[in-house]
């Protein structure tokens, strides 16, 4: 069975192609048959197309800025030259999309019908930049592959079991009522790297108190408690919760309107500053690239050291909340750019947790070693560095509609 994912940013289409037996699913992740990245960044009206498939790269120039139809060329190669990997489109059973806000509509994956489609456009204001990526794929799989099934895996799905009293604002109750609650995102990965962790641990999902910590560019933690979610640390929107790279998270919402009477700062102009200016970037004065940052801080740059000082203690305090959320904690998941590959924010953020028993391996830390224990054998919680895997897990997730409808099933 062959399951194409669409995984659209703001400015960017990843997708990869699977092949899914009953016998792929129980193993490791299986590496994609294809994969395909196009970058819109590189010029105004153009794109870069790059694709990955026997072993071979490839690159191409996109002229036009119409991205439907980059997502119809990113097709082709499907089928044509030297990373064909099919023999006609057709052979595609059905075809997945990451869907960023899926609002407190949707909990589960579900096919996409108009109705899906005019509840992703209705949230386009909750999540502007994705949103609308999102449908352009799907648009243009229509266009391109007509009636076959298409799903959605929605970001804030995992999220909808968390109890009202973490899910709701102290805001009058009519805003409360027209939607304005915590949704929170990076779901399909927290979700993913819960039950690998149970897998590696050898012990049922519902057993484990766990902090699963998604930190690259973008940043948020998951409490997960009996394999559902109880609090997360993006709202809203993405831009709660952690000091991310460009990201402010969670200020004091009075900055905003003193902004606003003292400075003549538009919704704009707010918006701009507290997604692209703030976060490592505007405390540092460098880069929202931790790595970066962590290079000027070891040359003594006092900002940049001042910006890491925040991002950590941030994170701790993030950390917090949620151990006390879930009551305890027994394993600490660290996922991502940022997580799966820092050994030293690992090291500082696991530091302050030296009194619940938390103890890292250094030496297995330093190294980074993907879908593995870091922590040392005499802690009291276990720490995980886990590998995400969100094409595969909504590639799983598309399997599974496909076996609850078998009639769909080609």
């Amino acid at each position: 069975m062959k399951i194409l994912v669409l995984n659209a940013g703001s400015s960017s289409q990843k997708s990869c192609l699977y092949d899914l037996s009953p016998e792929s699913l129980p193993s490791a992740v299986p590496e994609p048959l294809w994969e395909a990245f196009i970058d819109w960044t590189v010029e105004a009206g153009h794109g870069i197309l790059t694709v990955e498939a026997k072993g071979q790269k490839r690159r191409f120039d996109l002229d036009s800025g119409d991205r439907i139809g980059g997502v119809a060329r990113m097709l082709n190669t499907l089928v044509e030259g030297d990373s064909a990997v099919l023999g006609a489109l057709k052979e595609i059973t059905a075809v997945g999309h990451r869907v960023v806000h899926g609002g407190a509509e949707y909990t589960q994956s579900v096919w996409i019908t108009p109705e899906v489609k005019a509840t992703i456009a209705r949230l386009i204001p909750l999540a502007p930049n994705h949103n609308p990526a999102h449908l352009e794929g799907m648009d243009a799989i229509e266009q391109a592959l007509g009636a076959v099934p298409q799903f959605a895996v929605f970001d804030t799905a995992f999220h909808q079991t968390i109890p009202p009293a973490a899910a709701y604002y102290p805001l009058p109750w009519a805003l409360t009522e027209k939607g304005v609650r915590r949704y929170g995102f990076h779901g399909t990965s927290h979700r993913y790297c819960a039950q690998q962790a149970a897998r590696i641990l050898g012990q049922p999902l519902e057993n484990l108190k766990l902090v699963t910590c998604h930190i690259g560019n973008g940043a948020s933690l998951a409490a997960v408690a009996d394999g559902q979610c109880l609090d997360t640390t993006m709202g809203f929107t993405p831009l709660e919760g952690l000091m991310m790279g460009a990201r402010s998270g969670s200020i004091d919402p009075a900055i905003l309107i003193y902004l606003m009477r003292e400075e003549g700062y538009s919704a704009d102009q707010l918006n701009d500053l507290l997604n692209k200016q703030s976060g490592l970037l505007g405390v540092s004065g460098l880069s929202a690239d931790l790595r970066t940052v962590l290079e000027a801080e070891a040359a003594g740059d006092p900002r940049a050291t001042l910006a890491v000082n925040m991002y950590v203690h941030r994170f701790r305090s993030f950390l917090g909340q949620m151990i006390a959320t879930l009551g305890g904690l027994d394993t600490l998941v660290f996922t991502a750019g940022v997580g799966e590959n820092s050994a030293l924010i690992r090291e500082r953020v696991c530091q302050n947790f030296a009194f619940l028993g938390l103890t890292l391996d250094e030496e297995k830390n330093r190294r980074s070693p993907r879908n593995q224990l870091i922590s040392a054998p005499e802690s009291s919680v276990k720490v995980l560095i886990i590998h995400t895997e969100e094409d595969w897990a909504i590639a799983t997730e598309g399997w599974e509609l496909l076996q609850s409808q078998p009639g769909r099933e080609s």
